[in-house]
């Protein structure tokens, strides 16, 4: 199956406000690509309508060339969704939400345990894990939500401020683990506000306002497009984005 993703001419409205307003991204197999842009800019709609909880007005949402509008349950089989604010049912512990998790994607049964402690290892989460998530810090819901994302092995991931409510070492983790999973062959769109992230794991940027794409490319594409000669994204963020 075609790996990768795609977001085609989208257009979202929220009454008389347009969210997104003609976006076209691609990310290919193996690729890691930040989304950049100010608070409103369309980033998180952008991610809803490629995860299928948004439909767009206009445009086509497509997941290893699959339409998620279309054939909705086969897309997301292909799909890992970090969202920015991570959901997890209270009364459960993180152990099991995460077999909840892997029950709804059909996993082997005898696949179950051994990946969860395979990935309750990488996270360090052995010593709270049992613990019932009502007692979670950001953090480690954060932890559990990222672990859920990568229980089916998916092929796409769609990641939208992964980093908040993590501690050092944890980005390190976290950083490492999306190296890895593009060096799989994964595609990875990563949303988000720190800058550093995307300036030490993204092979392609691309800065969104008001819903529209204003600059794509590779850090040094970027560079070479600033009119200002500036060199660390930082600058060239508020180049773009003023």
């Amino acid at each position: 199956m075609k790996a990768g993703i795609e977001l085609q001419k989208a257009v979202k409205k929220f009454g008389d406000k347009i969210a997104v307003d003609g976006l076209s991204i691609s990310v290919s197999p193996g690729e890691i690509f930040g989304l950049l842009g100010p608070n409103g800019a369309g980033k998180t709609t952008s991610l809803k309508m490629l995860s299928g909880l948004m439909k767009p007005d206009q445009g086509r949402a497509r997941i290893c060339g699959i339409d998620i509008h279309r054939e909705p349950e086969k897309a997301k089989a292909q799909l890992g969704y970090i969202p920015d604010d991570p959901f997890i049912y209270e009364l459960l512990t993180g152990r099991e939400f995460l077999r909840l998790v892997a029950n709804i994607f059909k996993l082997p049964k005898s696949e179950i345990e051994p990946k969860i402690n395979q990935l309750a290892e990488t996270f360090d989460a052995g010593k709270w894990l049992d613990l019932r998530t009502e007692s979670y810090s950001h953090g480690m819901r954060q932890k559990v939500v990222i672990a859920a994302a990568m229980l089916h092995d998916p092929c796409v991931y769609l990641i939208d401020e992964p980093m908040f409510g993590l501690d050092p070492a944890s980005m390190i983790i976290v950083r490492n683990i999306f190296k890895q999973e593009a060096a799989k062959g994964k595609a990875l769109l990563i949303s988000t506000h720190v800058l550093s992230l995307a300036e030490m794991v993204c092979h392609r940027i691309g800065i969104i306002t008001n819903g529209r794409l204003v600059v794509l490319g590779t850090l040094d594409e970027l560079r070479s497009l600033s009119q200002k000669k500036h060199k660390n994204l930082e600058d060239l963020y508020l180049e773009f984005t003023t």
